[in-house]
């Protein structure tokens, strides 16, 4: 009897919600995404490169060379665009058994088929980094193909989500990151609103083949850029919604601060050539998310609530898909929000890349990237 009184609540609860979603999606709901001050709606504008039997173009990377760009998606491969004439192509991929990685989206099938996050290449050597979920840190040649395992565990714990990284190659060292040692990306929701804090920010020496850990407790540890002067790399909280500070030399060297908070969930960050910082929102933060991880009762409810993962994220992002990307000074101060207010053309961004006046734009669900001219 108890059993049912609880299922006929938990019920009622989800209606409701339901209702309070719906009104959402016209942007004047309780749960509806919250406005920025100053930001610009102009990603609506933007041009599309659809991907073709593939999804979730998470982290871009251009090589050395400008070609590109080059994009991990969700079954495991590495693709390179190769212009509008000839589209995409099959570059790289980490799991060298791909006999069941035949569907775009596979979540159960990820740690079987890998799932590349983070993309960087070495300037001097051509070759491309990878951040795999489940495969950990690989490096592949110029060439492509099977990409080659560098580490998979830091100071005897395995890596359980590893998302993303940045290179100092005058150092010959990686900065990466992983993000959880509890739960999977296919998890990703689930760590976010557990609170999860076993994330850690690892540093790979590709000299003496050594990882070691330099920030560990962290809320879902995830974007990783290193500053133009190479005095201090940041890392992104998403669970938080803040970038935190490493600096790596002068009077602070070792210690760590805040350097932004931002009104959502940060993915990934990029540097521009002029050092600023471009970081994507998965998504900004509404009632829902704040009551969820600042309310106990309320996330303990939540996680019950008998509705599947595709209803809990779009409760948790406030039932309306849409795009936000901020810019921000070598300081951490905002420079520019740049947004698609009602997911007319982007949504659920991971990844702002800027290369000759445009940026490219990734994301972990979406089948294809946004390209907008500045």
């Amino acid at each position: 009897m108890t059993m049912m009184i609880i299922t006929v609540f938990l019920t009622a609860i989800v209606a409701v919600l339901a209702i309070l979603v719906r009104t959402s999606q016209t942007g004047s709901g309780i749960f509806a995404p919250p406005e920025i001050s100053g930001s610009r709606n102009v990603f609506p504008s933007a041009k599309v490169v659809n991907l073709t039997g593939a999804s979730g173009p998470e982290s871009i990377a251009f090589d050395p060379a400008g070609e590109g760009p080059y994009v991990g998606v969700s079954d495991g491969r590495v693709l390179k665009w190769r212009g509008e004439s000839l589209g995409w192509s099959d570059f790289a991929y980490t799991a060298s058994n791909r006999q069941e990685c035949v569907r775009p989206v596979a979540p159960e099938l990820e740690h079987v088929c890998g799932r590349p996050l983070g993309l960087r290449f070495d300037k001097k050597t051509r070759d491309l980094y990878i951040a795999d979920a489940y495969f950990g840190l690989l490096v592949v040649g110029p060439a492509g193909g099977l990409a080659k395992p560098l580490v998979t565990e830091a100071e005897g714990q395995p890596f359980r989500f590893t998302n993303d990284l940045d290179i100092d190659e005058q150092e010959d060292v990686i900065y990466f990151t992983d993000t959880s040692a509890r739960f999977q990306r296919r998890q990703f929701l689930a760590a976010v609103l557990n609170v999860d804090k076993t994330g850690r920010f690892i540093r790979y020496d590709r000299s003496s083949k050594k990882a070691t850990v330099l920030l560990q407790g962290l809320a879902f540890a995830n974007g990783v850029a290193l500053s133009k002067d190479r005095s201090f790399v940041l890392v992104v909280e998403t669970t938080t919604c803040k970038i935190l500070r490493l600096w790596l030399s002068g009077l602070n060297a070792g210690t760590h601060e805040v350097f932004a908070e931002l009104p959502g969930f940060p993915d990934n960050i990029r540097r521009n050539s002029n050092g600023e910082f471009w970081v994507a929102l998965h998504s900004k933060k509404g009632l829902f998310a704040k009551l969820s991880l600042s309310q106990t009762w309320f996330r303990d409810l939540v996680l019950r609530l008998p509705i599947s993962p595709q209803r809990l994220h779009s409760l948790f992002t406030g039932g309306r898909p849409h795009a936000t990307a901020i810019k921000l000074s070598e300081s951490g101060k905002v420079l520019e929000v740049l947004e698609d207010k009602e997911g007319k053309r982007l949504r659920f961004i991971s990844e702002v890349e800027e290369k000759d006046g445009k940026l490219w734009i990734g994301s972990v669900l979406m089948p294809f990237l946004g390209v907008y001219d500045l």
